[in-house]
């Protein structure tokens, strides 16, 4: 299979798990069935300074983001950290986290979600 950057489709969230402002999704895959129904999402998510994911929790799955462009404050379980390029961060089953651009520019960053 191969996935050209020409048939991505370009999401929009607004407010995602209470957030703030919008998030937008490249999203390389279709469906679930291109990761052999392993996992549910793989894109490329873009934050506009000052947005960000509002703290979730991952029941079933774990989320993991590669960050390749900016500086963000990751919520995980409680303790924030500023991530930023090439920083890899990993929110297994039963555990929360969250994510939100803290600079001045757009930042973009890897996301992968898989079953467990």
């Amino acid at each position: 299979m191969i996935s050209k950057s020409s048939e991505c489709t370009v999401t929009v969230a607004e407010q995602l798990k209470d957030g703030p402002g919008s998030v937008q999704f490249t999203n390389f895959i279709a469906s679930p069935s291109d990761l052999c129904d392993k996992g549910r999402l793989f894109s490329k998510v873009t934050l506009k300074p000052g947005c960000g994911i509002g703290y979730h929790t991952h029941e079933t799955d774990t989320e993991l983001y590669y960050i390749t462009k900016g500086t963000l404050a990751y919520n995980d379980n409680g303790v924030n950290t500023a991530v930023s390029a090439g920083d890899v961060t990993v929110c297994p089953p039963g555990e929360g986290h969250s994510i939100t651009n803290i600079g001045d520019e757009d930042c973009e960053f890897i996301a992968l979600i898989l079953y467990v």
